[in-house]
């Protein structure tokens, strides 16, 4: 019998050929290689399937040209016509998952082939895809890896086969809004009351409809006189002072930056720049102020627009970090600025 072909999409950071300064390389195809997370993949499907071809993209060149990239790798999975197809995984890097996700949704559609990809959870493309795409769940970091492929390589190998795919707490993917019938060795009333008294107990249990989590922010009163207003900046695109004094990380941050502005009118590129590691830094690095306008507000404050600029603005880098972390950061500096007087906040992400 012979095994079945497999073609694994990656990004430039996983095919080793650098990190953000080539996200621009465009698509191509290695056939009969086998690259990065491919290795483990190849391991994980040992005589049963085989990667015939890796497609590399870099991720600005994904989302900046997507027809042209579309095109460019429906036409080489074409070519190779594979059994199954395999993106990422992408963990929590956000353009890479959306990558995976339209590829993966785009060789389905077009082509007629089954699809896995993995992310972390809080990755924007496992909302975009997850329902129309089998998502494995994975960690927010390639620490995650042996775990991710472990889950990804099975589901791809039964896709292939045609075989059945279990509920999604067996497979691992994570909940597409499909449900099947199933016949229970218990009834409704008693399993409901096992769970509550789990609960009042406070041991584990596990729901058998888990509700969908929404973070619902009310919109606070406008404005009425913005040229008697304290304006703030804050920016989730990492701009730092020269040379990042407090070492905020490129992605995932553990912590955010606060910075005197007192007296800064323009941020220049001898004294700022960005520690994002999620986009082209150069435009940023040139003009800081192309992220966070510090100088359109100092001038709408001198003609009166604005009462004034608060003297200090809060940053961090937001790709990949955590959701959680993203709302930690925010408790504590918007804390800071209602102490300082603070009446409207302009946020501003790249």
């Amino acid at each position: 019998m012979s095994k079945i072909k497999v073609v694994h999409y990656i990004n430039q950071f996983f095919a080793n050929i650098g990190g953000e300064e080539m996200a621009h390389v465009p698509a191509e195809v290695r056939v009969g290689e086998v690259v990065g997370p491919g290795l483990a993949f190849k391991q994980a499907f040992g005589e049963d399937a085989e990667i015939v071809a890796t497609i590399i993209c870099g991720d600005s060149f994904f989302n900046e040209n997507l027809d042209q990239a579309k095109a460019d790798i429906l036409a080489m999975v074409k070519e190779q016509n594979p059994d199954v197809f395999i993106a990422g995984p992408a963990f929590n890097a956000g353009r890479y998952g959306v990558a995976c996700g339209t590829v993966c949704d785009m060789i389905q559609e077009e082509l007629g082939i089954p699809a896995v990809t993995g992310m972390y959870e809080e990755n924007p493309g496992a909302d975009m895809f997850k329902n129309k795409v089998y998502t494995v769940a994975t960690k927010n970091s390639a620490a995650g890896m042996r775990a991710a492929v472990k889950s990804m390589a099975p589901l791809a190998l039964k896709l292939a086969k045609g075989e059945k795919i279990g509920a999604s707490c067996e497979e691992g993917y994570m909940p597409n809004g499909v449900r099947v019938n199933l016949f229970e060795k218990k009834r409704g009333s008693q399993r409901a009351v096992e769970m509550l008294l789990k609960k009042i107990a406070g041991k584990p249990f596990v729901t058998e409809y888990p509700m969908p989590s929404f973070d619902k922010v009310a919109p606070q009163p406008a404005i009425k006189d913005l040229s008697k207003a304290t304006i703030a900046l804050c920016t989730s695109g990492g701009i730092v002072p020269k040379g990042n004094p407090d070492h905020i990380e490129s992605s995932n941050a553990s912590h955010y930056g606060e910075y005197d502005i007192t007296g800064v009118m323009d941020l220049t590129e001898a004294t700022y720049e960005t520690a994002h590691g999620g986009y082209d830094p150069v435009y940023a690095n040139e003009d800081s102020d192309r992220v966070l306008p510090v100088d359109v507000l100092r001038e709408m404050e001198a003609n009166g627009v604005i009462g004034k600029l608060h003297n200090k603005f809060y940053t961090t880098t937001g790709n990949g970090t955590a959701v959680l972390s993203s709302k930690a950061f925010a408790e504590e500096y918007a804390a800071k600025m209602i102490a300082d007087g603070v009446d409207a906040v302009i946020m501003t992400s790249t």
